[in-house]
């Protein structure tokens, strides 16, 4: 199997003002783009994992090397990064139906959660991602990992379950626009969430116990 870069959902100034177009373009064909080339290097000689799709390949990143693990988490976390955002006003601006419920039944209020969200995305230390995580017994939780790392991947990641929600807190992902201003990102960041595809990961993935697939 050959991994090629998924094209965005949306034009690279469809996300303006919160996401400028320029940061985009480089961030998706240039940074997101090296992922793909890296990955399909690594797995030219991997006769085990190179037909796996990229789904699956997460599961067995942790023991297939650096560059397969580097390079297929991010792949991976970055198509669920783009899948996670929409342009103002085509989408759900909050969570809604049974995973509203469980968000109000797990931190108390939508709020509350974002707050904890956004700690753990300001609270990565260097490089890396927040995610929203559906565990094995059903619990949702708020946490980040470094580098390219995300909860798919056994042995590696403190959380194990199936992701539903990303945010990118490397900072080519922001840089252009807010330099060193992480805070004013995720706080910008949230305007953008396409919660329709978040709870649709959420039912129509996590649930049946399966990753959300690209």
């Amino acid at each position: 199997m050959t991994h090629v870069l998924v094209p965005l959902p949306y034009g690279h100034e469809a996300l303006e003002p919160h996401m400028d177009a320029q940061t985009l373009h480089l961030h998706h064909t240039a940074h997101h783009n090296s992922y793909v080339v890296k990955l399909n290097a690594a797995l030219a000689d991997d006769e085990e994992r190179k037909g796996l799709d990229l789904a699956s390949l997460q599961y067995v990143a942790g023991y297939a090397g650096l560059a397969v693990r580097n390079n297929g988490g991010g792949h991976y976390n970055h198509c669920l990064y783009w899948q996670n955002m929409a342009p103002i006003g085509s989408a759900n601006t909050k969570p809604f139906g049974g995973l509203e419920e469980k968000i109000d039944q797990t931190w108390g209020s939508f709020d509350k959660f974002k707050e904890a969200f956004s700690q753990a995305a300001i609270g990565r230390f260097a490089s890396g991602w927040a995610f929203l995580t559906l565990k094995s017994d059903g619990t949702l939780v708020v946490h980040n990992t470094p580098n390219h790392d995300n909860p798919l991947m056994e042995t590696v990641s403190d959380v194990q379950g199936i992701p539903i929600l990303t945010c990118d807190v490397w900072e080519h992902a922001y840089y252009l626009k807010y330099q060193n201003r992480r805070n004013e990102f995720v706080e910008n960041w949230w305007r953008l969430v396409n919660w329709d595809a978040v709870v649709n990961n959420y039912e129509q993935y996590a649930l049946q116990g399966r990753p959300v697939p690209f």
